[in-house]
């Protein structure tokens, strides 16, 4: 392949060409024109079409190589060379050298090390192995950088050297059944058990919604209560299982109009039926927390730790814990359950600052205007309210002087008999941690809001996100135990630093990899999982 420039009869327009010498059916020399670069009038602009096309012909030789892998296996024949290292010396002209592409793989060889060993390769049959590859790309695409599936594909292909068909995994994604996401959870179930010593007592329960971008509902898309303030928006409801060292176990998706509170009626049976476990201590917010619940829970011989809505008790309840103070109070509730609760002067503080803020705020709005429609929050219904007659609002200085006699108190109800006071505190502040998973599914994962539509695909997408929130929580966990802490976005953010040039030597056609600096934090999660963080280059 080579530059010519080709000058016009009678013109002094040139031509400036990629050429390619070959030989044709009977061994003769030819030549055809690969790429026409443009017309120059004057000498600038040859050189410039010149260098332009000098450019254009590095990248066509190494487009053209045979030697050359495809996208997909460029990515993986790097990872695979990497593993088999020899000390052979390297001789290479440095001036021969070309750089064919640069790719991500710490994010591939780390978090792929996980998943194929909590055994997220094996959900869909042995013959359906691009749905696997497709399952498994499109995983590590949410965990490097969550963007709907068009972008998930396009960043594979720019950034990881891995090409995919957009086509190819929406199909991947109809062919996820509820076996394959009931497959998926026991795997998480297992992962969870193996790491903790085939112990696990202790379930924590949790709610959220995930709304759409759209306004029309379906049996599964509804309008209901709203934790993201989208009530005009439809939503689903995903209830979510988690160990309490934060490693997730299980989910559940329910309509959007579910009350997060009923959803025990389903939950609590496929507990007992899908993980075996020979004692549970469900652990729940107040939401969990009605007669019905407790008695259900109870009926269901589940033993549990809810936290109580202490406000909402009855006046002999609310007289007799705010009558004192104390770190620590436990009070006989009846039907062998305790109340638990305890004192802290960091919330109490909180409880007045949050309260006296929220009133400045209130006293600003009735200085401003006394109109008490310009005191409601606007979701979408305010411009349909009429307000008639005379009104007078004003701050309740009563009800305020009530709400601060619970300043810094925290309440717990629980059945368990054989754990004191404390450790039953101590079991429900955990819960902090499936908190913590939603906080990430949300925001590291950005599980919402959902741009499917059909039931299947939604369920397809959150099955994703289980997954992917299963590989970071569980190296999470074991970074934490090896070395230290790191969030999800610490995580990522190291592997994705991780990167190889490939080099081409376009005289010897042979390849070469070049593995980049790694920092500190990646050493470590390639350590966690038992991977070599070599820089040395190598041949592929």
């Amino acid at each position: 392949m080579f530059i010519r420039v080709k000058k016009s009869k009678n013109s002094p327009k040139r031509s400036v060409q990629i050429v390619a010498s070959y030989r044709n059916e009977k061994n003769q020399p030819r030549q055809r024109i690969v790429r026409h670069m443009g017309t120059a009038f004057t000498e600038e602009d040859v050189t410039r079409l010149k260098d332009l096309a000098e450019f254009e012909k590095a990248k066509l030789e190494a487009e053209i190589t045979p030697a050359l892998f495809k996208p997909e296996q460029l990515a993986e024949a790097a990872i695979e060379a990497r593993k088999k290292i020899d000390d052979e010396p390297i001789n290479v002209n440095l001036k021969d050298i070309k750089e064919q592409a640069r790719i991500t793989t710490g994010i591939h060889e780390v978090f792929g090390s996980i998943y194929h060993e909590l055994g997220f390769n094996n959900l869909f049959d042995k013959r359906k192995e691009a749905a696997r590859r497709n399952l498994r790309h499109i995983t590590m695409a949410r965990l490097a950088n969550p963007v709907s599936k068009r972008g998930s594909v396009q960043d594979l292909s720019k950034d990881f050297g891995i090409s995919l068909s957009l086509d190819s995994v929406y199909r991947m994604m109809d062919g996820i059944t509820d076996d394959i996401i009931n497959k998926a959870q026991k795997h998480a179930h297992k992962a969870a058990k193996g790491l903790l010593g085939d112990e696990i007592s202790l379930l924590f329960y949790d709610c959220t919604t995930l709304y759409f971008e759209s306004f029309t509902e379906d049996e599964l898309k509804k309008n209901g209560y709203s934790k993201d303030m989208k009530f005009n928006q439809p939503q689903v409801v995903l209830g979510l299982l988690s160990t309490s060292e934060g490693l997730p176990v299980g989910y559940e998706v329910f309509p959007g109009n579910q009350y997060e509170g009923h959803t025990l009626h389903t939950v609590i049976p496929k507990i007992k039926e899908k993980y075996n476990l020979k004692r549970v201590i469900f652990t729940a917010d107040s939401a969990m927390l009605s007669k019905a619940n407790l008695d259900y829970l109870e009926e269901q011989k589940v033993e549990y730790i809810v936290a109580a809505r202490l406000k909402s008790l009855t006046d002999q309840w609310k007289a007799k814990i705010t009558e004192s103070v104390a770190p620590l109070r436990s009070f006989d509730y009846g039907k062998n359950r305790r109340l638990i609760v305890t004192y802290s002067d960091k919330l109490a503080k909180k409880n007045k600052h949050d309260r006296d803020e929220a009133i400045r705020k209130l006293r600003e709005k009735l200085e401003k205007s006394s109109n008490p429609k310009s005191l409601i929050s606007n979701y979408g219904y305010k411009k349909f309210m009429r307000v008639t007659g005379e009104v007078n609002c004003e701050i309740n200085e009563e009800k305020y002087a009530q709400a601060a006699k619970f300043d810094g108190l925290h309440g717990v109800i629980t059945n368990v008999k054989d754990m004191d006071d404390s450790a039953v505190v101590e079991h429900y502040k955990q819960l902090w941690l499936i908190e913590e998973c939603f906080r990430i599914s949300k925001h590291d994962l950005k599980i919402r809001p959902i741009y499917h539509w059909t039931p299947k695909r939604i369920k397809a997408h959150i099955l994703i996100c289980f997954i992917a929130l299963t590989c970071a929580r569980n190296l999470a966990y074991r970074v934490r135990l090896r070395f230290e802490a790191m969030s999800v976005a610490r995580m990522v953010n190291a592997l994705n630093h991780v990167q190889l040039s490939i080099l081409w030597d376009k005289k010897s056609e042979c390849k070469y990899v070049l593995p980049s600096k790694i920092n500190e934090d990646a050493r470590k999660l390639y350590k966690t999982v038992n991977l070599s963080a070599d820089t040395t280059p190598y041949k592929m």
